[in-house]
């Protein structure tokens, strides 16, 4: 019973811990499933709600509807001209005017009307000239502020589009950073979860073997036990040789087996009454044969052998039934 004791005990602690083995490890794998499922989760979230690719240029327009020819506006400068008409009507009429009143010759009138129209034409000439300069000067300046005002629309428009496009990408990268290791997170989480479960089924495994070895050591010791008890009743039989049962009567399947030294046959026998004498196979002798100094009688009148007085041992030579 010892040895049966030690073998369960001994399978019942390996059964233990691998039960104990297995919910741990199955503990870890569900929370590795865990971890992956929320970071899985939080990548299908960051993968949706991406930022639209943009067109950094869709927001520059057409510029070309400020361009203008400021030279088309030139005129042809008249002012001098009628003023020179006119200063000459006047010089004109206030010449004859003056024959009229003088009485003077015409051709004193003629030239005094003529030196006065030289004079009006140098005027004339010199406000033209000015007029023109002038114009010319301002469709000049109009077409610089408009090539400026062009480059500076220009310059924004281009600043707008550079900045987002930086914006655009740095958010870009930001999530695939983000992805990155949400991707790492997951397949992280996904081996742990894979070893935890590998654990699981090893420590299941262990609590089968724990199981098979339980059994096989009971079987041992019960082999053993049985080893033991059988020695100990054969040894029990061979201890009480000294007064055994050996009438005829009591006896079944029996066979001589050979002879002492001093004569006496030895016979194998089994008992009829396998209950009260024994079960198996013994050796000895038959009490009508041997010296009747060695036969005692029971109270049941059957004869019992004192074996210390004769050459030949009784014992029990097999657990045959």
């Amino acid at each position: 019973m010892p040895l049966i004791t030690g073998a369960l005990i001994s399978g019942g602690v390996s059964f233990v811990s691998g039960i104990f083995g297995a919910a741990s490890a199955k503990r870890r794998a569900n929370e590795a499933k865990d971890r992956a499922d929320a970071a899985q989760l939080s990548l299908n979230d960051l993968i949706n709600g991406r930022q639209d690719v943009i067109n950094p240029y869709d927001e520059m327009t057409d510029l070309s509807g400020m361009l203008s020819n400021p030279m088309a506006k030139l005129a042809v400068a008249t002012q001098a001209a009628e003023m020179q008409v006119e200063q000459a009507d006047i010089s004109l009429a206030n010449t004859l005017d003056t024959i009229r009143a003088t009485g003077a010759g015409a051709g004193g009138a003629t030239a005094l009307a003529q030196a006065a129209l030289k004079s009006k034409k140098g005027v004339s000439a010199s406000i033209e000239a000015q007029e023109a300069q002038n114009e010319k000067l301002k469709a000049q300046g109009e077409a610089n502020l408009q090539r400026q005002q062009m480059a500076e629309k220009q310059r924004l428009q281009q600043a707008n589009a550079a900045g987002r496009q930086f914006e655009f990408s740095a958010q870009e990268n930001r999530d695939t950073a983000q992805m990155d290791r949400l991707s790492a997170q997951i397949s992280g989480a996904q081996q742990q979860e894979a070893q935890a479960n590998a654990n699981a089924s090893n420590a299941i495994t262990g609590m089968v073997g724990s199981l098979a070895s339980i059994g096989g050591s009971y079987m041992n010791a019960s082999a053993g036990v049985t080893a033991s008890q059988n020695a100990m009743e054969e040894a029990s039989w061979n201890a009480m040789n000294t007064a055994m049962n050996s009438d005829r009567r009591l006896k079944k399947d029996i066979n001589k087996t050979g002879v002492s030294k001093k004569g006496l046959n030895i016979y194998s026998f089994k008992y009829i009454n396998e209950s009260r004498y024994g079960q198996g196979v013994f050796q000895g002798v038959m009490s009508d044969e041997i010296p009747k100094e060695a036969v005692i009688k029971d109270e049941d009148g059957y004869d019992k052998v004192d074996y210390s007085k004769l050459d030949v041992e009784f014992k029990k030579i097999s657990n045959e039934l």
